[in-house]
């Protein structure tokens, strides 16, 4: 049975189409989809956000516990600031990929993807045995609400004091939001700016109100989990179970730089990642317009004169460049002639450089 998260009723009441994922029951989408996409990248989107993990460490070691636990040098977080790592098993295989906030000296938060929260806590709890840290799993106390958008900030600003100039991207900081204590952070998975609020559960609906009533004016608008996807797909940002998963490492993702080799002392999965880090990937992740109108999607192929030379890992209509969209793994060296089989039809592709959309900073 899929667990709804705080803000279901507020979902139901809007209408929303609900669907389970990962478990949970989350809103696929309010009505048009389309709108919801339309409105993110032109004034605001509200997203619940609540099936992610937060799994906290605390403790004098707990920055030297998550260099060894992940790939990235978290001790060198300085407090306030997030960082994107991964975690990764000893064949050097992406388990799940990650944001981790450094709250304080000994507090870190770890944000883990719905589908792999309970994982990534029990893998944490493992691999900090021996450091003085402590692993708290509390996604159950959470709730996480993202406004993303161009509006985004000029409709948060209305509901708090906290200083969102200041904020910088990847960074975080405490405040006060509607009268709610949370944690204001700037990251987002959408392509534009915006913040996610990270709040006590009881506070979720009375938030998402106030959010929907501020951003009323400004043409902000529910979003669901079908525009989160085609809009993170613009961005070119990879979701775990397609562009990332065990059988791949950061370096096949084209992820490598978040693998930091000069951090000091050992890591789970470094010996495996040492010994393909100079070798050219057999793969490559690609992105591909669609010349036609045909859509590829996940796990279609994609060929070149009718052999198979890669997968289709992500496809949608694009709303903002108007034609479908793919991001897949092509073998090396295969630039040209790209065609996706769509139900035996060979579409033809044109291979470019993700991401597909930037925002205009």
């Amino acid at each position: 049975m899929s667990r709804p998260t705080p803000l279901r009723d507020v979902h139901e009441a809007l209408g929303a189409t609900l669907t389970d994922f990962a478990g949970w029951l989350m809103p696929l989408r309010y009505g048009s989809e389309s709108a919801e996409h339309k409105a993110v990248r032109e004034a605001a989107g509200l997203f619940d956000l609540s099936h992610m993990g937060e799994i906290f460490l605390t403790g004098p070691q707990a920055g030297e516990a998550l260099d060894y636990a992940l790939v990235g040098h978290l001790s060198a977080l300085a407090p306030g600031r997030a960082r994107y790592t991964m975690i990764v098993d000893e064949r050097g295989g992406v388990l799940d990929d990650l944001i981790v906030y450094r709250l304080a000296d000994e507090e870190f938060m770890v944000v883990a993807n719905a589908s792999n929260s309970d994982k990534v806590a029990d893998e944490l709890k493992n691999r900090t045995k021996s450091y003085d840290a402590v692993v708290d799993d509390r996604s159950q106390q959470y709730a996480l609400i993202a406004i993303q958008g161009p509006k985004a900030q000029e409709i948060l600003a209305t509901l708090t004091d906290a200083d969102l100039d200041g904020l910088k991207y990847y960074a975080g900081l405490p405040g006060v939001v509607d009268g709610r204590q949370a944690l204001i952070a700037r990251t987002g998975y959408t392509g534009e700016d915006g913040f996610e609020l990270f709040v006590a559960n009881q506070d979720a609906v009375p938030l998402w109100r106030a959010l929907e009533a501020a951003g009323e004016p400004h043409g902000l608008r529910a979003a669901g989990l079908s525009s989160r996807d085609t809009l993170r797909l613009e961005a070119g940002m990879p979701l775990y179970g397609n562009e990332l998963s065990s059988d791949l490492t950061p370096f096949d993702a084209g992820l490598g730089r978040v693998v930091k080799f000069d951090k000091p002392g050992d890591f789970v999965g470094r010996a495996a990642l040492e010994a393909v880090k100079d070798d050219q990937p057999r793969r490559r992740l690609v992105g591909l317009v669609a010349q036609g109108r045909r859509v590829p999607r996940h796990g279609y192929p994609v060929t070149r004169d009718g052999a198979v030379v890669g997968e289709v890992t992500s496809g949608a209509p694009s709303q903002t460049l108007g034609k479908p969209i793919a991001m897949a793994y092509v073998n090396a060296g295969a630039d040209t002639g790209l065609a996706v089989d769509i139900r035996g039809s060979h579409e033809p592709m044109d291979l470019v450089e993700l991401p597909f959309y930037r925002r205009n900073k």
